[in-house]
C-alpha cells in the first residue's frame, strides 16, 4: 500500500511517513493523498465466493457491509482494530412510482439512510476511525454540516474516544448536531466561518499526534465509501445499471464511486463501467459549473445557500478526485437542481415508504432532470443513492407538513 498525492504524484517524505500513516491528510503541495494498492494478484472469482460466504456472518466484523469487502478496502488492518456497528447492509429498493417519476426503464434506490447513524458517512467513517484506532489515536475531529459529525461521534463513542466537531455558523441541521452531542461530541464553533473554513483549518492541522482528522480529505474515508458500490454490485450479482446517480456536496461519494468502479472493472468483477451523474443544489453548485463550463479550476461559491443542508458546501475538497475518477473516467455528467425540485423529489421518496433527508433527494431530482434533457435515455437503468435518513432534518418536515 502507498500514499500517493493526487496532485503531484509524490509520496510523503521519509521523515513524514510515520506521521502520514497516523493520519496526515494533506500533501506538502496542498493536494490530497490517495491510497494505491497493487491488486494484480487478486483472484476475483475467489473473492466473490468469500464475499458470498460472509453474507451469513452475524457477529464477526465481516457481518459489516463494509468490512465484508476488507480485501478491497483495507487488507492490512488487524481484525482486532476494526471499529464497526455492522454498517452497510442497506436496502436496495425498486419502487414503481419512483421509477415512473424519474422516467427511466428501471430504477433502484440505495437507502444509505439505513446505516447506524442514519447516513452514508458510516461506510467511510468505520474505516477512518479503525485506522486511527489502530495507530493509537484517542482524539478525532471533523468539520461538518451534520452527518459527518453524527457518524464520527458514534464511532468515537464505541471506543470511548473524544470527538470534536468544527461547526459552521449556518447551514447546519439541528437534528444532526443533537445526535452528535448525544454520542458525546464536543462542538467547536467556527466564528464567521463555514464548512470550507473548517476543512482548511483541519487540513492544516491534520496528522498532529493529538488529533486525527476524519473528513473526506482523509483517504481512508474514501476507501470505506467504495463499499457502497461494492455492495450494490454484489446485490445485483455483479451487473450494474447504466447510471449511478448521487448528490454532490464535498464530493467524497463521487470520488469513492469512481474509484470503486475502476477497481471492480480492472479486477474483472464487472464487465463494463456505468456512468456517474453528480447532482448539486443550485445554490451550492461550483463543481457543476466547472464541468458545464469546461474550466480547469474550480471557482468556489463564497456563500452557498440551499435548503439541503448536507449540500451546503461552496468549495468541495475532493473536486479534483471527483473530476478525474467520476466524470472523466466514466464519461460522467453533472446537474444542478433547485430546492423546489429537491423537495418535490423528496416527497416522492417519502411517499413510497423509504424516505430521505432533502440532500438525499437531489439524486432523484437530478435524474429526472437529466432524463427530461435527453442526457439519460428513457430505456436506460439507474441507481440513485439516498444518502441520509428522513429524520435527519425535521425542520424540512415541519415546513412541508407542519
Amino acid at each position: 500500500m502507498k500514499l500517493i498525492c493526487f496532485d503531484c504524484g509524490g509520496e510523503p517524505p521519509a521523515a513524514e511517513r510515520g506521521k502520514a500513516a497516523a493520519g496526515t491528510v494533506m500533501c506538502a503541495c496542498g493536494g490530497l493523498f490517495d491510497i494505491v494498492r497493487d491488486h494484480r494478484a487478486t483472484d476475483a472469482e475467489r473473492l466473490k465466493r468469500t464475499f458470498d460466504a460472509r453474507l451469513a456472518e452475524r457477529l464477526s466484523p465481516y457481518a459489516s457491509g463494509v468490512w465484508r469487502y476488507k480485501e478491497l478496502i483495507y487488507p492490512e488492518l488487524p481484525e482486532a482494530s476494526i471499529v464497526t456497528k455492522y454498517e452497510g447492509n442497506t436496502g436496495l429498493y425498486r419502487p414503481d412510482n419512483v421509477r415512473s417519476y424519474a422516467g427511466v426503464r428501471e430504477l433502484w434506490l440505495k437507502a444509505l439512510s439505513e446505516n447506524p447513524s442514519g447516513s452514508f458517512k458510516d461506510n467511510g467513517m468505520t474505516v477512518a476511525v479503525s485506522h486511527g484506532h489502530a495507530h493509537g489515536h484517542r482524539a478525532f475531529a471533523c468539520a461538518s454540516t451534520g452527518n459527518t459529525a453524527a457518524s464520527l461521534a458514534m464511532y468515537g463513542a464505541l471506543i470511548d474516544a473524544q470527538t470534536y466537531v468544527y461547526l459552521p455558523e449556518e447551514g447546519v441541521s439541528r437534528d444532526k448536531l443533537l445526535q452528535a452531542l448525544a454520542y458525546g461530541a464536543r462542538l467547536v464553533p467556527l466564528a464567521g466561518g463555514n464548512y470550507d473554513a473548517g476543512i482548511r483549518l483541519l487540513g492544516a492541522n491534520g496528522g498532529s499526534p493529538d488529533l486525527y482528522v476524519c473528513n473526506s480529505i482523509n483517504p481512508y474515508r474514501i476507501e470505506g465509501q467504495k463499499s457502497i458500490v461494492f455492495e450494490i454490485a454484489h446485490t445485483l450479482q455483479w451487473r450494474l445499471p447504466d447510471w449511478i446517480v448521487l448528490p454532490g456536496g464535498a464530493l467524497s461519494n463521487a470520488t469513492a464511486a469512481g474509484k470503486a468502479l475502476r477497481e471492480l472493472y480492472a479486477l474483472g468483477f464487472i464487465d463494463r463501467l456505468p456512468r456517474i451523474a453528480i447532482i448539486q443544489a443550485e445554490g451550492a453548485a461550483p463543481f457543476h459549473r466547472l464541468v458545464e463550463q469546461g474550466t480547469a479550476q474550480l471557482t468556489p461559491e463564497p456563500r452557498p445557500r440551499t435548503a439541503a443542508s448536507a449540500l451546503n458546501i461552496g468549495n468541495p475538497p475532493s473536486w479534483k478526485k471527483a473530476l478525474r475518477l467520476a466524470i472523466e473516467a466514466t464519461n460522467g455528467v453533472t446537474a444542478a437542481v433547485s430546492d423546489d425540485e429537491i423537495m418535490d423529489a423528496k416527497a416522492v421518496v417519502d411517499r413510497c415508504g423509504i424516505g430521505c433527508e432533502p440532500a438525499a433527494a437531489a439524486s432523484l431530482a437530478g435524474l429526472r432532470k437529466l432524463v427530461a434533457a435527453g442526457v439519460v435515455g428513457a430505456e436506460e437503468t439507474a441507481v440513485c443513492l439516498l444518502t441520509g435518513h428522513l429524520l435527519k432534518d425535521t425542520a424540512a418536515l415541519q415546513r412541508a407538513y407542519g
